[in-house]
Parts: structure tokens; sequence; C-alpha cells
């Protein structure tokens, strides 16, 4: 008996260890969170309105969970057009553009996926933040991002797992 306890002390030591060596949730290259809501502004809301006291922020569309798909045209002009993560997303001609993002009126468009913005949408003149709903390869899958124009760039920020990408205008 003692040596069954003598091999489970350091086994249940080793696992405890094993469960403290996780990775931080928040990727360390997700350092702009710009357009993501904050915990005020989620944590007791009411009829899907952006802050506890059931308004929303001048300029915000909010659209509650439940409602139906948001209409096309959802995706402010602001941020339609091509998008490069390098130069040589917007001018490749063998279809190898990887972090090109093709931005319209009702959806994103990215190498073998597209998503439309589905639930939960705020919208202002130059920015979008949504649960949207994606397809590509034969998959489906929902997920929250922000699309931000900041400075003559698009900052797209995704959540599970939380990341940030930067992309300039396509000419």
């Amino acid at each position: 008996m003692r040596t069954a306890q003598t091999l489970v002390i350091p086994l249940v030591i080793v696992l405890a260890l094993a469960g403290c060596d996780k990775r931080d949730p928040v990727a360390d290259e997700a350092n702009n969170t710009a357009g993501l809501p904050s915990v005020n502004m989620v944590a007791g809301a009411k009829n899907g309105a952006s802050s506890v006291d059931g308004s929303a922020p001048a300029n915000v569309v909010v659209v509650p969970a439940g409602a139906p798909p948001v209409p096309a045209a959802a995706i402010p002009a602001a941020l339609h057009g091509r998008w490069g993560m390098t130069p040589a997303d917007c001018t490749s001609t063998k279809g190898d553009a990887k972090g090109l993002l093709v931005v319209s009126g009702g959806r994103l468009a990215f190498y073998e996926s597209r998503a439309v913005p589905a639930r939960n949408v705020s919208v202002s003149k130059d920015s979008i933040g949504a649960d949207f709903v994606f397809t590509g390869e034969g998959q489906s899958w929902s997920k929250f991002e922000t699309l931000q124009l900041k400075k003559a760039k698009l900052v797209r920020t995704e959540s599970s797992p939380m990341a940030s990408f930067t992309y300039a205008r396509c000419t």
C-alpha cells in the first residue's frame, strides 16, 4: 500500500503543475482591442443596449442577439475595398494572396472563407463590431470581429483566440 501512495503523490503534483503551465488566453500580438465591448458595456445591459443604463453611444446602432441577420449594407462604406497585410497581397496574380481581405457592403472575403455580420452588430461611420458568421472549406463558424479604420489602416480584431491584424488599402 505504501508504494501506491508513493506513486500517486508525485503523479498528482505533476498533473497540478501541468495545469498551471497553460498559456495566457490573450495572444501576445493582440495589443489592439479597439472596438471590442468593455465589461461595463456588456454586464447588466438592457434589451441589447450597449450600456448599463440602456442607452447606446452616439452614432452606434445596436442589434440585440435574438434579432434576425443584419441587412447587407451593414458594413460602413469607409471600410469597403481591398486590404492587404503585405504589399504582395494586393498585387498577386497567382491567387495566393492569403493576407488579402475584401470588404463590401454586406460581407468580408478572405483567402478561403467569407463572413457576414449576423448578431450583436454595432456600427459607426468608420467601424463595425459584430458576431460574424463564416463559411469556408466546407465548414461554418461564428466569431466576434471588429473592423476599424485608423489613420488609413484597417485594424481587424477577433476573439477566440484574441488577435489583431493591420491591413493597408490596396491601390
